[in-house]
C-alpha cells in the first residue's frame, strides 16, 4: 500500500515524491496523541501553519489498534493537522513494523503510551534495516505522574521531545540517574499551541471548564465539579458557561472515562440553566471565544496560557499528585470555585510561564528549531546505529517481556509465532478479512468501553 499523503505533499507517482520528499510515518493510539503526533511531524518537517515546507513532505497516518483507537468523529474533531483523516488507517503493532520495513520512511513519530513506544523500539531494532528511520517520541501534555516509568519506556528513541525547559531538565536527570544516555532529550514545546491572543469583547462573557476523562476519577468528585460549574452559571445568568468535553459516551480518548459528565448532567437535580451548555469540537475554536478557562489539570490550561486567556486551576479537591494540579504549584493559577464565584481572576507568574513552554512571550515560532536541526543532523549522518533502549532482557527481565508480549512481540523484538498474518490476495478475500476484523474490533471496543466499566463498578459495591 502506498504511503498516505497530505495536501502539501507531491503526488506519490511523481519523481519528486520518490526520495526528494521527506517521508514521515505517525503512529498514534488515541485522538489526543494523533493530534500531537501529526502536528509534531509537520513542525519537524519545517511545515508552517499554512502547510508549506522547504522540502516536499509525505505524512502517513497510522493508528495503533486498541481500546482508545479514535473514531472518525474524533479524528475530524481534532482539527487541521495536515493529514486527511479519511486516509488514516488502523494497524496492529506487527503490521506497523511490516509497513516501516516496506515503505522506507525517513522519520517515524511514535505518539503512543510508554509501553507501546518501548515495544515499537524493540520491534524496529529487530528489523535490522540497512537504512532505518529517525525515531521521535514524546508526551502529549503535562507530565505529572509516572515520570521515571514513562521516560524509561521511551528511552532508545533518537529524539525524546520535552515540551518545556522544565521538562527537559527533569528528563535528563532521570536518564542520567540510571546511567542511560540522555542525549536524545530535546527541548521543544507542545505542537498544537497557537491562535490569536485573548482580547475581551464587549458583550461577551464566557467561562469554559475543560473536562478530563479520568481526573478526577470518582463519581462524587466529578458530580461536585459539575454542580459547582452549574451553580456558577446560576450565579451569573448573563455569563455563558460551557463544559468542554473530550468525547461522547462510548468513545475513548487517551484515558478511560467511566463516568461521562453527560450522564451525570442528566441526573443533576434542578436541571441545567439556559446559560449552561455542553460543547465538543476543536479546543482552539472553543478558546477563540473563552474569557476564563477553568480546569483541574488539563493541558488545555497551557493552550489557554499561550494565548494569554485568564486561566484558573482548581484546588477544590485538593492539590494532589493524583489530580495533576500539583504541576501548577508556583504558577499563581491555583484557586477555588468560591473565589471564582466572587470574581477573582488568577494572574500567572511570568517566571513559571517561561519555564513551561507556553511561549506566551512570542517565542513559539522558534520552539522547534533545535528539534528540527537534530532530526536533520541524524538524517544527514548516514546509516544510523541499531536502536538501543535502556530496557533489555538483561536489564529488565521481569518487566520487558510482558510489555512486548502485549503487542505480540517476543523478548528479542521479533513477532511471536502466529502474530504475522500473511497478506491476502484478491479483492474478495481482502474485503472478507476486513469485514471480519471490523466486527471483531467492534466487539472488542464494546467490551472494553461498555462492559468492563460496569463490571468494575459492580466490583466496588
Amino acid at each position: 500500500m502506498p504511503p498516505r499523503t497530505d495536501e502539501t505533499a507531491a503526488p506519490a507517482d511523481t519523481p519528486t515524491a520518490d526520495r526528494a520528499a521527506l517521508r514521515i510515518a505517525v503512529l498514534a493510539d488515541s485522538d489526543t496523541r494523533w493530534k500531537w503526533g501529526a502536528l509534531t511531524a509537520r513542525r519537524l518537517s519545517g511545515a508552517s501553519e499554512s502547510g508549506t515546507a522547504e522540502r516536499p513532505v509525505e505524512i502517513s497516518g497510522l493508528l495503533l489498534r486498541g481500546r482508545a483507537t479514535p473514531t472518525p468523529r474524533q479524528l475530524a474533531e481534532v482539527g487541521e493537522v495536515g493529514v486527511d483523516a479519511g486516509r488514516v488507517r488502523e494497524v496492529t503493532a506487527v503490521e506497523f513494523l511490516h509497513t516501516v520495513r516496506d515503505e522506507e520512511y525517513d522519520v517515524v513519530v511514535l505518539a503512543l503510551v510508554g509501553g507501546a513506544v518501548q515495544a515499537m523500539l524493540h520491534g524496529l531494532a529487530a528489523l535490522e534495516l540497512p537504512r532505518r528511520p529517525v525515531v521521535v517520541t514524546g508526551y502529549v501534555g503535562v507530565v505529572y505522574e509516572k515520570l521515571a516509568d514513562g521516560l524509561l519506556l521511551r528511552h532508545g528513541a533518537d529524539v525524546v521531545l520535552a515540551n518545556s525547559r522544565h521538562d527537559a531538565a527533569r528528563f535528563r536527570a532521570v536518564y542520567e540517574g540510571v546511567g542511560a544516555d540522555a542525549s536524545s532529550v530535546t527541548e521543544a514545546a507542545l505542537p498544537f499551541l497557537g491562535g490569536e491572543p485573548h482580547r475581551a469583547q464587549e458583550g461577551r462573557d464566557t467561562v469554559v471548564f475543560a473536562a478530563q476523562p479520568s481526573v478526577p476519577a470518582s463519581r462524587a468528585d466529578r458530580t461536585y465539579l459539575l454542580r459547582r460549574l452549574v451553580e456558577h452559571a446560576r450565579l451569573h445568568p448573563g455569563r455563558e458557561v460551557l463544559l468542554k468535553l473530550r468525547s461522547k459516551p462510548g468513545e475513548h480518548t487517551t484515558h478511560i472515562e467511566e463516568l461521562p459528565y453527560q450522564r451525570l448532567a442528566e441526573r443533576l437535580p434542578g436541571g441545567l440553566p439556559p446559560n449552561f451548555r455542553l460543547v465538543y469540537g476543536h479546543m482552539g475554536e472553543v478558546l477563540d471565544r473563552t474569557d476564563l478557562l477553568v480546569t483541574v489539570s488539563s493541558t488545555a490550561a497551557l493552550e489557554s496560557l499561550h494565548r494569554r486567556i485568564p486561566t484558573a486551576v482548581l484546588s477544590d479537591l485538593g492539590v494532589r499528585e493524583t489530580l495533576g494540579n500539583h504541576h501548577f504549584v508556583g504558577s499563581g493559577l491555583i484557586t477555588s470555585w468560591d473565589h471564582l464565584d466572587g470574581g477573582v481572576r488568577p494572574e500567572p507568574d511570568e517566571e513559571w510561564l517561561a519555564g513551561q513552554g507556553v511561549a506566551a512571550d512570542g517565542s513559539y515560532a522558534s520552539a522547534y528549531d533545535t528539534a528540527r536541526a537534530r532530526v536533520g543532523e541524524l538524517l544527514a549522518a548516514g546509516p544510523l546505529p541499531r536502536l538501543a533502549p535502556y530496557y533489555t532482557p538483561a536489564t529488565a527481565p521481569g518487566y520487558l517481556p510482558g510489555i512486548l508480549a502485549r503487542h505480540h512481540l517476543g523478548p528479542d523484538g521479533h513477532p511471536l509465532p502466529g502474530a504475522v498474518t500473511p497478506r491476502e490476495t484478491g479483492r474478495v478475500r481482502g474485503a472478507v478479512r476486513e469485514t471480519v476484523r471490523n466486527a471483531a474490533r467492534g466487539a472488542y471496543r464494546h467490551g472494553v468501553q461498555r462492559v468492563a466499566p460496569v463490571i468494575r463498578r459492580m466490583g466496588e459495591l
